[in-house]
């Protein structure tokens, strides 16, 4: 562990130094030398101070350096346009450096400290380089909206540790406490984002530059399920009482918010609410506690990491060209980029859960472990299962049919660049499927 920790602090000059093709071929590099210490079990290897790697630890650790090396891939035109560039990778690189020691941590401390730095970074991606003046707003939605919650975390772990003297997830007891696990699950419930507490995501989202909404989307919602996963073993007791109301609560907001995807015109906005819905399934996963919906959470967490990566991607390519996000203005794109229309149909057949992605592997343990929670949960899953393919369809359609906006003066094509980064958005999520066993024996 590390050896990538001082890996990546010797890479921090080089952001500035190296150019910008040279970075994102280091990172690329990264990706494959983690990949070389593969966790083929559940046990914690690579173990070092308070660091190590168990086999979920692992694969969001993996997901990290993949979506990373993609942000360089999708941020040309923050290199063309001489944008401080050099600060661009620092962050990206700060961003990354936080999100390995989060996922990597063993101490429920070091753990809390690292989910909230990975905020500083992410916060300055989307003032520095976003799009419009709203994104001051989304800043400080996105600032608040976490920091609310944090405070109490910090407090219920003091707590935690007078009652068991330890921190470390392995060696930590059971809590009875209902106030307790209400303070450290608000900050993942926000995290996630769990409906009622989400209205910061498609703010953020929108406001934030392709890079900043591939790693909200990929990444960053992925640490409130992975604080979920592995703290709702001291909840055992308290759970099994108070985890329907969250379940019942997701299901019905996951409901509402496929309705409102219907009605979004700006595409950002549209893939945004969908994380949303999307994420509120893991979310239910989760608290089911049993072993279906642990293992369909983290296969549900990798594939969305993904698809919605590569759906921000697509929709960015739309507005480099048009100068617009809206679905008024997109329309047609099947006249104008056929090859890109593949690219479009293929990642929202995946979003919605279409064979062979991963995300259908996801859905179907997921379904099930809810299923086994309570039958009656029936009804709102049908019916999120039935608009996710309803908002998805909706997109494509819109935005690739119809007749193209007469006030376009000039046109140019997709580049290698694009397609390479879209197809490594597809291919690992379409090929995981064959390896899910690995996806599944975290537990």
């Amino acid at each position: 562990m590390m050896k990538f920790i001082f890996m990546m602090v010797m890479m921090m000059p080089l952001s500035f130094l190296g150019g910008f093709w040279f970075n994102q071929v280091l990172w690329f590099l990264m990706t494959f030398i983690y990949l070389l210490g593969f966790s083929f079990n559940y046990l914690y290897m690579n173990v070092s101070y308070e660091y190590g790697n168990d086999l979920m630890s692992y694969i969001l650790i993996l997901l990290s350096f993949w979506v990373c090396s993609l942000m360089i891939l999708a941020s040309e035109k923050i290199s063309s346009s001489g944008s401080w560039s050099g600060l661009f990778l620092f962050f990206i690189l700060l961003l990354m450096w936080s999100l390995f020691m989060t996922f990597g941590s063993m101490n429920l401390f070091l753990f809390y400290i690292f989910f909230e730095f990975s905020l500083i970074p992410t916060l300055i991606l989307i003032l520095g380089w976003g799009y419009q003046p709203e994104r001051l707003q989304a800043g400080v939605y996105l600032l608040f909206y976490t920091l609310l919650a944090s405070l109490p975390m910090m407090i219920s772990i003091f707590f935690c540790y007078s009652d068991f003297y330890s921190l470390h997830f392995f060696s930590m007891g059971f809590v009875d406490s209902l106030i307790i696990y209400v303070l450290i699950n608000m900050v993942f419930f926000i995290k996630i984002p769990m409906f009622f507490v989400h209205l910061w995501l498609p703010k953020a989202h929108v406001e934030a530059p392709v890079a900043g909404s591939m790693i909200l989307a990929g990444i960053l919602l992925k640490m409130g399920g992975y604080g979920m996963m592995r703290l709702m073993v001291l909840f055992m007791g308290i759970g099994v009482k108070i985890n329907l109301f969250f379940v019942s609560l997701s299901l019905i907001g996951g409901f509402y918010v496929s309705l409102m995807c219907m009605r979004q015109s700006d595409m950002k906005s549209l893939i945004a609410y969908s994380s949303v819905a999307h994420m509120g399934l893991v979310l239910c996963g989760v608290m089911s506690m049993n072993y279906w919906g642990l293992a369909g959470s983290l296969v549900m967490m990798v594939a969305h990491g993904l698809c919605s990566s590569g759906l921000f991607c697509l929709a960015n390519v739309s507005y480099e060209r048009l100068g617009s996000r809206s679905l008024y203005l997109n329309k047609g794109l099947i006249n104008l980029m056929p090859n890109l229309s593949l690219l479009w149909f293929l990642l929202i057949s995946s979003n919605m859960a279409a064979p062979p992605s991963l995300n259908l592997l996801g859905e179907i343990m997921l379904i099930n472990s809810i299923l086994g929670f309570s039958v009656y949960n029936m009804g709102f899953l049908m019916l999120i299962s039935f608009f996710g393919a309803v908002y998805s369809l909706f997109l494509y359609s819109f935005s690739q049919h119809g007749s193209y906006y007469s006030g376009f003066y000039s046109f140019s094509m997709c580049g290698l660049r694009e397609y390479l980064l879209l197809m490594l958005h597809w291919v690992p999520l379409n090929i995981l499927v064959l390896m899910g066993d690995y996806l599944i024996f975290w537990l």
